[in-house]
C-alpha cells in the first residue's frame, strides 16, 4: 500500500519526527508474523552490542595513555567509522531504505523536507546505535585526559561523525544508483568501486605497521594529515581544545560542518533522479541472433557453443546476462567482485610491509587470502530469487524442479564471477613472483567457492527476503540491513566450517604438493556445491510459493 505521513496533523508539513515514527511504525509491522526476523534482530542487537561496549571500553582506556597516542587511537577510530560508513554500504550490505522515497513521489513533500526525514529516519537502527555507543568511548577517554568540557565537546563529535558517515552513505548510494543503471558506464563505476574499495588498504597497513614495528612517530605523522580530513576531524577536536589550539579546532568544527551540507545537498539532489529512477532509458537495439528465433536469441555467442536449448541451458543464460543488465543485481556483483579483489592484495600489501620487494603471503596466509575471495563470490546467491520478484513465479507455474533450478543459477555465477575470481588469484602470484602457489590457489579458490555456493544456496530458500520496489540497487527493505548483514555473517562462517579441512591440507601439503591441491580443491569444491544445491533444491521444491511470498515486496 502507499505510505502516507499520516501522524502528521492536516495542514502542518512534515517534520523529521513523522519520519522517524513511520520508519519504527513499518519496522514493527514488518517483524510481526516473521518469528526468523525477530530473531535475526535479537541476535544482531546483541552480537552488536557486545561489540559496541568492546569498542566503547577499548577506546575509553585510551584516555589513560599519552596525548600522543590518544591523539593517534582518536584519529584513526574516527576515520575508520567514517569509511566504514561510507563505503559498507557500497561493497556489503547496501542501505536501509524502510521508507522508499518513491512511496512520497506523488506527495507535497518537498525535497528539502523529505532529505531531512529520511536523514533522520537512517539514524534510528540497530547500525546507528551501536556506532554511537562504541564511539562513545572517546567521550569518556576525552573526560579522563582533559575534563568534562572535553568529554562534552568529544560527545558532539563523536555525533557529527556519525552524522558524516550516514550523509556520505546516503550521498555515494543515491550517485552510484544514477551510475550503475547505465550499462554504458558500468566500467567507470567498477574502476571508482575499486578506488573507494583500495583506500581501506593503506589505511589497514598504518595500523598493521604501527603494531608490527611500534612506530608512534610514524602513526602521529600520518594521524596529523589525516585529522585534517573530514574523515578524522570531529573526532580530535578535543585534543584542540585541552590544549589550547581554539582556531584549529574551529577550523576542524568548519571543516565537518561544511562536508556534511555539501553531502546533504548532493544527496538532496541525487534522491530524486537516483531514488525515484527518473533516468532516460536508451532506445532498443535489435538483438542478435533475433533472426534464428527468440530462443536463439537469448543465448549469447559466449554461451550458445557451450548450452543446448534446455530448460536448464535456458535458465543458465537467462542468469548469465541478468547479473550484467539488471541494475540490482550488477550493483551487487561489481560491489562483491571488487571486494574479493582488494581484501587479498590488502592482505598480501600488509604482510610484504607496504613495499614491492616480491614477498608475499606464506602458504597458510595465502591460501587464507584466496578464501576470502571465493566466499565472497559464492555469496552472491545468498538472496538470489529475491532479484526475480514476482518473475518467480513463472517457474512456479512451470514446474521446474528446485534442483534444476538453484544449479542453473550457481552455473551461471561461476561462468559470470569465475573468470574475474580466476584472475585475481594469477594477479597475486604474479605480483609477489611465487608462481608455485598458482596450483595452491586455484585449489583453495574453487574449495570455497564451492562452499560458500553451498550455504548461500541453503540460505536463499530458507531466509529469503524482498527488496524494497525502487530502482536504487543499494537499498534494504524493512528496517533489516543489520538483520540481513547478520545472515550474510552467518553463511560466511558457514561456508568456512565447510571449507576448513580444505584450509588445514593446503597448510600441510600445500608447499609440497600443490598440484594436487588444486585437483583435491576442484573435487571438494564442486561436491560441496553438488550436495549444496542438492539440499537447497529439495527445501525449494517444498517451499516454493512461500520463497515466492517472501520475495514480493508487501504492497
Amino acid at each position: 500500500m502507499a505510505l502516507s505521513l499520516d501522524t502528521a496533523p492536516v495542514g502542518r508539513a512534515p517534520r523529521a519526527w513523522d519520519f522517524v515514527r513511520l520508519k519504527l511504525r513499518l519496522m514493527r509491522n514488518g517483524l510481526r508474523g516473521q518469528a526468523w526476523r525477530i530473531v535475526a534482530l535479537v541476535l544482531g542487537v546483541l552480537f552488536g552490542s557486545w561489540w559496541a561496549l568492546a569498542a566503547a571500553v577499548g577506546l575509553g582506556f585510551s584516555g589513560t595513555a599519552s596525548a600522543e597516542a590518544g591523539f593517534v587511537v582518536a584519529t584513526f577510530a574516527g576515520a575508520a567509522v567514517t569509511l566504514g560508513w561510507t563505503l559498507i554500504p557500497l561493497l556489503f550490505f547496501g542501505v536501509d531504505e524502510t521508507l522508499d522515497p518513491a512511496r512520497f513521489a506523488l506527495l507535497p513533500v518537498p525535497r528539502r523536507i523529505l532529505t531531512r526525514g529520511m536523514f533522520a529516519a537512517a539514524l534510528v537502527g540497530v547500525p546507528a546505535m551501536m556506532t554511537l555507543l562504541g564511539t562513545s568511548g572517546l567521550a569518556i577517554a576525552a573526560g579522563i585526559r582533559f575534563g568534562p568540557i572535553e568529554a562534552v565537546v568529544a560527545l558532539v563529535g563523536v555525533v557529527a561523525g556519525l552524522a558524516l558517515g550516514v550523509v556520505a552513505s546516503r550521498a555515494l548510494t543515491s550517485a552510484f544508483a544514477a551510475l550503475l543503471r547505465s550499462r554504458k558506464v558500468r566500467d567507470l563505476a567498477a574502476i571508482v568501486l575499486a578506488l573507494l574499495a583500495s583506500s581501506i588498504a593503506p589505511l589497514q597497513w598504518v595500523v598493521m605497521s604501527a603494531a608490527d614495528y611500534g612506530s608512534l612517530d610514524q602513526a602521529l605523522s600520518v594521524a596529523r594529515i589525516l585529522a585534517w580530513t573530514p574523515f578524522a576531524a570531529p573526532y580530535v577536536v578535543p585534543f584542540d581544545i585541552g590544549e589550547g589550539r581554539w582556531l584549529a579546532a574551529a577550523a576542524r568544527v568548519a571543516l565537518t560542518a561544511a562536508t556534511i551540507a555539501l553531502l546533504a545537498r548532493w544527496w538532496s539532489r541525487t534522491i530524486e533522479s537516483a531514488m525515484l529512477g527518473t533516468s532516460s532509458t536508451p532506445p532498443a537495439r535489435a538483438v542478435a541472433g533475433h533472426a534464428a528465433g527468440p530462443v536463439a536469441s537469448l543465448y549469447s555467442t559466449v554461451l550458445r557453443p557451450l548450452l543446448s536449448p534446455t530448460r536448464f541451458g535456458a535458465i543458465v543464460a537467462r542468469e548469465s546476462r541478468y547479473w550484467w543488465r539488471d541494475v540490482r543485481r550488477r550493483a551487487s556483483l561489481i560491489s562483491i567482485l571488487m571486494a574479493s579483489v582488494v581484501v587479498p592484495f590488502a592482505l598480501n600489501f600488509a604482510y610484504a610491509g607496504g613495499e614491492l620487494n616480491g614477498q608475499g603471503l606464506g602458504t597458510t596466509g595465502f591460501g587464507f587470502a584466496v578464501s576470502i575471495a571465493g566466499t565472497m563470490g559464492g555469496l552472491l546467491l545468498a538472496n538470489q530469487f529475491a532479484f526475480d520478484g514476482n518473475a518467480y513465479a513463472a517457474h512456479l507455474l512451470a514446474s521446474v524442479p528446485g534442483r534444476l533450478e538453484v544449479r542453473a543459477r550457481a552455473v551461471a555465477l561461476t561462468l559470470v564471477a569465475g573468470p574475474i575470481q580466476i584472475a585475481v588469484v594469477v594477479g597475486m602470484v604474479a605480483w609477489s613472483g611465487r608462481w608455485e602457489q598458482l596450483p595452491t590457489g586455484l585449489g583453495m579458490l574453487a574449495t570455497f567457492f564451492g562452499g560458500a555456493v553451498a550455504s548461500a544456496a541453503i540460505l536463499s530458500v530458507l531466509a529469503p527476503y524482498a527488496l524494497p520496489e525502487t530502482t536504487n540497487p543499494f537499498a534494504m527493505n524493512s528496517g533489516g540491513a543489520s538483520a540481513k548483514g547478520l545472515l550474510a555473517f552467518v553463511a560466511i562462517l558457514a561456508a568456512m566450517a565447510i571449507c576448513a579441512p580444505m584450509l588445514v591440507a593446503s597448510a600441510f601439503l600445500g608447499s609440497a604438493y600443490p598440484w594436487l591441491i588444486l585437483v583435491i580443491g576442484i573435487a571438494y569444491g564442486g561436491t560441496v556445491a553438488w550436495l549444496g544445491t542438492l539440499v537447497a533444491g529439495a527445501i525449494l521444491d517444498r517451499r516454493g510459493p512461500e520463497v515466492l511470498m517472501a520475495v514480493t515486496p508487501r504492497r
